[in-house]
């Protein structure tokens, strides 16, 4: 059975992870553990950390629950704030076979402007996929 690592916010209900995750269900059974890292809500400048896992958590449960009715084994977890460090952490004790990046799309990312793909690259034994949020 493959592995995948999806990390993703805003965009984890977005069809083009939705269709990332409809085609590797295509080739077989699919295992997925979803990192959701923690972002500030609402945009302020000052943020509320339990407020952010409340809503991170609420999104996590979200996909979960999708992806169990896609078919793919899910299970997931709250991440750090940055998302490499997330990703790093759920790597512990975990085989992979790809991390999955679903991200808004360029000038509205925030991880694309931090050009966290290329960090990931840079940090994970796997391959390493980023998936756009098409449109607003």
């Amino acid at each position: 059975m493959r592995s995948y690592l999806i990390v993703a916010n805003q965009t984890l209900t977005s069809q083009s992870l939705t269709d990332a995750i409809t085609a590797r269900l295509s080739e077989g059974p699919v295992k997925t553990h979803v990192v959701v890292p923690l972002s500030p809500v609402g945009g302020r400048l000052t943020w509320d950390e339990a407020e952010s896992r409340t809503v991170a958590q609420t999104r996590l449960d979200e996909v979960i629950a999708r992806l169990r009715e896609m078919g793919a084994e899910a299970d997931g977890e709250v991440g750090d704030r940055d998302p490499v460090m997330a990703v790093k952490d759920a790597l512990r004790g975990r085989e992979i076979d790809e991390v999955i990046v679903s991200t808004l799309p360029k000038g509205m990312s925030r991880w694309l402007g931090e050009d966290v793909p290329s960090r990931l690259r840079d940090s994970v034994p796997v391959p390493v996929t980023v998936v756009t949020q098409e449109g607003p």
